[in-house]
């Protein structure tokens, strides 16, 4: 049987973390920027942990399997 591929969109997206955490960029950055203020932009480049469940999904499609 072929080996199962990573998906790549996730590849891209999520980073493993040591001890095995799902890391991730945080959302709401990209536009309509100009009613969000400064601390809460400067706050927004910080990445965040996923959350336990999405985890889950997201090991499976990084390690192929």
């Amino acid at each position: 049987m072929p080996k199962m591929k990573t998906n790549k969109g996730v590849a891209k997206r999520f980073k493993l973390t040591g001890k095995g955490k799902v890391k991730r960029g945080q959302a709401f950055k990209s536009h309509i920027l100009t009613k969000k203020t400064q601390k809460r932009k400067r706050n927004l480049r910080k990445s965040t942990l996923c959350a336990p469940g999405d985890a889950k999904r997201m090991k499976r499609m990084l390690r192929g399997g």
